[in-house]
């Protein structure tokens, strides 16, 4: 017996309890079915659930619970990435607050434990927590990216992709952050708008008495590495002065004037310093020119002994200043312009950070790229939406190499080992590096291992088959490899998605999956991007407890549109909260009404037109919804179930059968019943890889015990061409859209609901009079109407419906102010008329749509979209209006 009221706390637990427990999301329950596999995006394991994991995940178990109700023998590989940088922080923190020794104190072995230590007791809330949005991966297959088997894939890739030449060490710039005193990638830089200076100094021209080159920058202090002045070769300024030298100001360092095409004679002064060693574009002119790269700033950005000896120690700003304030005093500032400006920060360290040049790990990304490319051009690989098919293919064909190490101590460690005179051996263990140097120097020789690790990319990039098993040639691995489809956000395309497609090509000759499914974000009710500063962050959780995993679930597949963004609000979850209720309501009243299931029921054998209709509906659905998920189009499946749950079922077809149960025919009545109980029981399965809680508790009620569970039965096969009645189809949308259109007229009207009125019907066809009558009781008890007369003019003071070849008027005589509702209305419409033009205005203005944030330019379409449709609504109420005076 179902409780009055449905509450999600009380039953979300048990069911997803029994599901694991009862082993309902292993693969391997039917080894003859074809196979279906998604690999999750694995979260960081100190991580917690936001929004986009909400979102993120939702999808897949809709796509996981799809097809293991279409029949496939379905695998949602779960697992989490260790996250080198925010894990070693997290535990820094951790033993700092407890008194502990520091990381460097303790050394790097003990440290590594009590990350083990952590990992153990902490890590993992997220695995927690994806269980409450009702995940249904396989959890006994849950994978780390540091546990031993995915560790042995790493050694093995790195070894391998060494040998082939792919992977070298190399001197080049790299994003580095001096809080963390490491390399990190673009993804964890965030460029910060600032109020900031240009600086402009005066660098005297050797041998040019008085002659100087005007050179503008941000940061003053990389002056000191400057090795070269740029200008480009067709800039008549300056053309007399290429092949000639600068005198460097405080150090005195001669460095060449070099023709450039990188130097923009409109912009500053169009001469530009180099500093190759701490600026990417710097790095590409002076490897093109061949000037030297200095590097003069440590680890920890204090300035280096490569500097004169009073700015040696410097903290990089205090050196700033002092630089600024000395060549001021030579007479060599020319001028400070404020201006705004990006700052890189590192997101963990939250301090800016440097280009830096040092010694790492490069993959030759170039070479892995080009079967990733020609993938996705075959067709082979598909975007969806296709539109980042072009977004890919900007990054890949302009790839640079991959720098993978990383100065931490929690990760991968790099398996390359070195000689006393620096050259390296690169091996799968240490005993095997061992071996090949004595073997190369001729006798036993003490090798030192390289302290760097792996990005965490490197190994996320082998996610798909790593996690089945590779290197071994597991069952798993063959069966499920490669995968169906992965479920991403655009901002990874690169970091991860394309790494992948390189890695998985080049060591399984396969692609790692055919489509790529790239998500929108999840924002705020205004369209703005969530963050903790803004204070518009929406927590899943937060969510979940007030309204339940499956209203928070169903929401986001609901504004899942291809393309846009999803702004979520309370007030959107709360609304498909009461959709789970009209479907409760809607079991209950079956249940109150003997609605049982009968396993002999045959629904193409039903007579009544009703159930006819009911079913025929339902098939249309199930069709739509099929086609809909197939083509990842999932706004539109929720859609398709919402409307036929909401409109069809709940409001028009148990309406419809409420006078059946309670009519003198038996037969109509048992017919009626036994169709509900089975539409229901459909509606269930539809809904059920989308809102999985609700529809299982439900379920179970309608079944019985001892029945299957949800989770494991069959998709609704019986689609719309097997039970489509046109004739019923016809009828009862007649009705409905009879008793529809006196609702909407009265409403417009301004009538209350429950005003009885009289129908004057002019030129109604045969088939529908047939119609009218046979549903008289309907129709006047739905629109609430007390009598029907046929006529031949319709009499005035009556508003009008046109109903396919009839006219219907609806006397409203002493009903209404005729003057004060036409009056009302033309208020409304100028009103609105006055908000369109002012929309229209701004959605004109060219400067307005090139720079205002997308979110907002969105926002006006839709609001001008909003207004035209209630214009559109109050000019027709207005016509009935005027028609009926």
């Amino acid at each position: 017996m179902l409780d009055k009221t449905y509450r999600p706390d009380a039953v979300e637990g048990a069911h997803y309890q029994r599901w694991e427990d009862g082993g309902h999301f292993e693969c391997g329950r039917r080894p003859d079915a074809d196979p279906f596999t998604i690999v999750i995006p694995p979260p960081n394991v100190t991580g917690s659930l936001h929004m986009g994991h909400a979102l993120n995940n939702t999808i897949q178990d809709v796509l996981i619970r799809y097809n293991r109700m279409i029949g496939k023998d379905a695998l949602w590989q779960p697992g989490m990435d260790h996250a080198g940088i925010a894990t070693q922080m997290v535990v820094e923190r951790k033993l700092a607050k407890e008194g502990n020794q520091s990381r460097r104190e303790m050394g790097r072995d003990a440290f590594i434990d009590k990350v083990w230590e952590w990992k153990a007791e902490s890590g993992g809330t997220i695995s927690r927590q994806l269980r409450r949005l009702g995940a249904s991966c396989d959890w006994r297959r849950e994978r780390f990216t540091m546990d031993e088997g995915l560790s042995a894939a790493v050694l093995k890739v790195f070894v391998d992709l060494y040998k082939d030449g792919l992977i070298y060490k190399d001197q080049r710039l790299v994003n580095w952050d001096p809080a963390l005193e490491t390399a990190i990638s673009d993804l964890e830089v965030q460029q910060v708008e600032t109020k900031g200076n240009m600086w402009f100094f005066r660098y005297p021209v050797e041998g040019e008495d008085g002659v100087f080159l005007t050179v503008g920058t941000t940061r003053p202090e990389t002056m000191l590495g400057d090795t070269g002045v740029a200008v480009h070769p067709e800039d008549e300024r300056y053309k007399h002065l290429i092949g000639k030298h600068c005198i460097l100001p405080l150090v005195g360092r001669r460095i060449p004037i070099v023709a450039d095409e990188y130097a923009d004679p409109e912009q500053g002064s169009g001469a530009v310093k180099m500093t190759p060693a701490h600026d990417f574009n710097d790095f590409e002119v002076g490897k093109r020119q061949g000037l030297e790269m200095i590097n003069i700033l440590t680890p920890q950005a204090t300035l280096n002994d490569n500097v004169p000896e009073k700015y040696r120690g410097m903290e990089r700003f205090a050196a700033r200043k002092q630089i600024v304030e000395d060549l001021d005093a030579l007479g060599l500032l020319e001028k400070i312009e404020d201006i705004q400006h990006t700052i890189p920060y590192g997101d963990r360290g939250g301090v800016p950070i440097e280009p830096y040049l040092t010694d790492q790990w490069y993959v030759d990304a170039k070479t892995l790229a080009k079967p990733a490319i020609e993938s996705v051009e075959q067709g082979r690989t598909k975007f969806v939406p296709e539109n980042w098919t072009k977004t890919y293919y900007e990054w890949m064909r302009n790839i640079q190499p991959w720098c993978i190490s990383r100065q931490l101590w929690w990760g991968h460690r790099i398996p390359a080992w070195y000689g006393p005179d620096d050259k390296v051996f690169v091996a799968l263990t240490e005993e095997e590096a061992q071996a090949e140097a004595d073997a190369h120097y001729g006798t036993a020789t003490e090798l030192t291992r390289d302290p760097d690790v792996l990005d965490t990319w490197f190994s996320s990039a082998l996610w798909t088959f790593s996690t089945l098993g590779w290197p071994e040639q597991t069952p798993e691995l063959k069966r499920f490899h490669p995968t169906d489809v992965l479920v991403t956000g655009f901002d990874i395309i690169f970091f991860w998605v394309a790494r992948m497609m390189m890695m998985t090509l080049h060591f399984m000759k396969t692609e790692p999956f055919h489509t790529v499914y790239v998500h929108a974000l999840v924002r705020d009710e205004k369209g703005q991007k969530m963050s903790k500063s803004k204070g518009n962050i929406i927590d899943p959780l937060e969510l979940i407890d007030e309204y339940g995993a499956d209203s928070l679930r169903f929401t986001l597949i609901a504004l899942a549109a291809a393309g846009r963004d999803i702004k979520l609000s309370p007030q959107r979850v709360e609304g498909y909260r009461n959709f789970m209720t009209k479907l409760w309501n809607a079991a209950a009243f079956c249940e109150r009404n003997q609605c049982v299931l009968d396993e002999s029921y045959r629904p193409e054998l039903a007579q009544h037109t009703l159930n006819r209709w009911v079913l025929g509906e339902f098939g249309k659905t199930r069709d739509a919804v099929t086609a809909a998920i197939e083509t990842y189009r999932f706004n539109e499946a929720a859609g398709a179930i919402y409307a036929f749950v909401w409109g069809t079922f709940c409001d028009w077809y148990i309406e419809f059968a409420k006078p059946l149960f309670a009519g003198d025919d038996a037969a109509v009545a048992e017919e009626t019943r036994k169709t509900a109980a089975h539409v229901l029981e459909r509606v269930l399965r539809l809904m059920h890889p989308i809102a999985p809680f609700i529809t299982s508790e439900i379920w179970d009620n309608l079944k019985g015990e001892g029945a299957d569970l949800l989770i494991d039965s069959a998709w609704p096969s019986q689609g719309a061409e097997a039970l489509v009645d046109p004739a019923a189809e016809k009828e009862m949308n007649w009705v409905v859209r009879l008793i529809s259109e006196i609702r909407s007229a009265k409403s417009e009207m301004n009538v209350p609901p429950g005003t009885k009125v009289t129908l004057a019907i002019q030129g109604m066809g045969e088939a529908a009079r047939e119609w009218l009558v046979r549903h008289d009781a309907l129709i006047r008890r739905l629109a609430r109407v007390e009598a029907v007369e046929h006529v031949d003019a319709i009499p005035r003071n009556a508003i009008q419906i046109v109903l396919d070849e009839a006219t219907i008027g609806i006397p409203l005589a002493g009903l209404i102010d005729f003057d004060a509702e036409r009056q009302r209305l033309e208020k409304a419409i100028a009103k609105a008329d006055a908000e369109i033009a002012k929309i229209e205005k701004k959605l004109g203005n060219e400067k307005f749509v090139a720079n205002a944030p997308e979110e907002v330019v969105q926002e006006n379409r839709d609001r001008l979209t909003e207004e035209q449709a209630q214009r559109a609504k109050l000019a027709d109420a207005l016509s009935r209006i005027r028609s009926a005076e």
